[in-house]
């Protein structure tokens, strides 16, 4: 006997986690409108199977309840579900449990209920059937909504309303989005100002792009990936380009592969261990600020084995701090002893004259096409009789270099670079008047360069 309720409880259990999982839906797979579920649990005193006890309980019901509750009418008018049985052998004997969905009202349901603990013989062996329970499904599911209402609840309660700043950034970040664009073959996410700016910025991916374009610097252009694009190298020889690269590894084996393969002029790196999408506008303009020139970088990091953060921590304690100034006091007229001062003899002054700067004779020659570069901003190509033969922006100015081969010379309102050079020098240009000089390591004989300090 205590084997039986054992083997009973096993089964039991079994079903019990079988409805949590279901929830209120085990009853409910076939007909929306069911109201009750009937719980029972049967035995039988040999081997059956499913259709033994469908057939059971069909059998022995028919005719003992009426024409109104037999169980065949009420199935095929919809008020009884289809009844699930689930079989285990054990023993020589089969334990099991029924299932019976119902829409009828709970007195009709409590008889039907009631009903099929009459049944004594399932197939050829003695059977007893027990109603464990009948359970109210529209109980189950007022108990299911009211559980799921506080979740939502909660879950409304925790999403806070957005503040005004955040719907601005919101925004302001669409509007950032729409401003990027795609650049050259590649499609290269970049800022709105790439294509006609004297200066831009690589950076690793978008999200630095996007970054930069939040903080108000719309000329940088990403690589987006390890390989540098064609597009990239190409823009290299004709801008000046800062390369701003994040300060992890990755950042520093595409810095390093930038510096060989492209033209860079600067080098600028995110704080060490930050990325470039997660700087605020003050760390980006004072990476941007500490920007080193190329030829520098590439020295110290090929051929002396340094990383870009030596060469700037070196840099830092270079710089000696500045002495303060001793703060005079005044002496009242009542403190001052004129009897213990001792005045020093009188000194001869010497007065130093500054030494004039020789004026270069080729200014006075070209005054008259500064003066005019300086307040148009263009460059002016001359002939070698200082005729004007083209007056061009000074962004067009590499490529028609490369193209004209009767310049004499070129005066404009901008930076002389090394680059600028070497072009001009494989033109046969005699002069080239700018602005200023920045990190000019070589000239050709034949080139005579001149600032408008000069």
């Amino acid at each position: 006997m205590k084997r039986k309720k054992t083997i009973l409880q096993q089964v039991l259990a079994e079903k019990r986690k079988k409805a949590k999982e279901g929830g209120f839906m085990s009853g409910k797979d076939e007909f929306g409108t069911t109201k009750y579920v009937i719980y029972a649990e049967f035995e039988a005193n040999g081997i059956v199977e499913r259709p033994d006890v469908v057939g059971a309980i069909f059998g022995q019901t028919e005719g003992l309840l009426g024409d109104d509750l037999d169980l065949r009418e009420l199935q095929k008018t919809g008020r009884i579900g289809r009844i699930r049985v689930e079989v285990h052998n054990k023993a020589g004997k089969t334990y099991g449990t029924i299932t019976v969905p119902s829409s009828l009202d709970r007195v009709e349901t409590a008889i039907l209920a009631a009903a099929l603990e009459t049944i004594d013989r399932v197939g050829p062996a003695e059977a007893k059937i027990r109603v464990l329970r009948i359970e109210d499904v529209r109980a189950t599911k007022r108990k299911y909504i009211i559980e799921r209402a506080k979740e939502i609840l909660e879950t409304l309660m925790e999403q806070e309303i957005p503040e005004t700043q955040e719907l601005t950034e919101e925004v302001k970040k669409a509007v950032r989005a729409k401003e990027l664009i795609e650049y050259g073959p590649e499609k290269l996410p970049a800022g709105p100002h790439v294509p006609f700016s004297d200066s831009i910025i690589v950076v690793e991916g978008r999200a630095d792009v996007l970054n930069l374009l939040k903080h108000g610097i719309k000329n940088a252009i990403a690589v987006e990936g390890t390989s540098i694009p064609e597009t990239i190298i190409k823009l290299s020889k004709e801008r000046i380009v800062t390369a701003f690269t994040d300060g992890d590894r990755g950042g520093e084996l595409i810095l390093k592969e930038l510096l060989q393969v492209a033209d860079v002029d600067y080098v600028a790196r995110a704080p060490e261990g930050k990325e470039v999408e997660e700087l605020t506008k003050k760390e980006i303009v004072k990476a941007l600020r500490s920007k080193v020139p190329a030829e520098q970088v590439i020295n110290e990091m090929f051929n002396k084995g340094k990383s870009f953060y030596e060469l700037i921590r070196e840099r830092e304690e270079k710089k000696e701090p500045r002495k303060p100034e001793p703060r005079v006091v005044p002496i009242k007229a009542e403190e001052r002893k004129p009897e213990k001062v001792e005045r020093p003899e009188p000194r001869e002054e010497k007065i130093v004259k500054p030494i004039e700067k020789t004026r270069i004779p080729e200014l006075e020659e070209f005054s008259e096409f500064i003066e005019r570069v300086k307040k148009d901003g263009i460059a002016l190509l001359l002939d070698e009789s200082k005729n004007i033969i083209a007056e061009i922006p000074v962004r067009e100015l590499t490529n028609q270099l490369k193209e004209r081969k009767d310049v004499y010379a070129v005066v404009f309102n901008g930076v002389i670079t090394q680059r600028l050079i070497d072009t001009v020098s494989e033109t046969g240009v005699r002069y080239l008047i700018g602005a200023r000089k920045y990190n000019v390591v070589r000239r050709p004989v034949n080139l005579k360069i001149i600032t408008f300090a000069e």
